[in-house]
């Protein structure tokens, strides 16, 4: 399976401007500018994308190792938050926190803690991040 999108971009790093456009319609020529990556303007960046598709994956990752324990989740809810950092070397994504919460009535924690570890490790989006990736899991009954 291959999945892609596209990026169009004109003019400087500071004035210029682009576009990202994917095969689905989600994103059809979606702007993005300096000001939308750095300075908080509003409007979409690599790095928000970056967290929709982790939030995304982890939590399919996660209803898989729940199946895998024998239990279903009434809902399961996901943010990442993605930290970009100028280091020495450039610019570099350097953490990512998963906010999660699941509700499944009655059950085991235990299953609960191991299957959302699992989900963390195993998500595909997990693997292709070199940054720290930490976890705040919460069950609700």
């Amino acid at each position: 399976m291959q999945r892609n999108a596209s990026a169009h971009w004109s003019g400087g790093l500071k004035d210029g401007k682009g576009t990202l456009t994917s095969p689905s319609g989600v994103l059809k020529s979606t702007p993005y500018s300096f000001a939308t990556r750095f300075e908080n303007q509003p409007g979409t960046n690599p790095e928000e994308l970056v967290a929709a598709a982790h939030a995304g994956c982890f939590s399919m990752a996660l209803s898989g190792q729940l199946g895998n324990a024998g239990m279903t989740a009434q809902a399961i809810d996901t943010t990442a938050t993605v930290t970009l950092e100028k280091l020495d070397s450039g610019f570099a994504i350097t953490s990512v926190h998963l906010q999660v919460r699941v509700k499944i009535p009655g059950a085991d924690k235990a299953k609960f803690d191991e299957a959302a570890k699992n989900a963390k490790e195993g998500c595909p989006i997990s693997k292709l991040l070199n940054a720290k990736i930490t976890m705040d899991a919460q069950l609700e009954s």
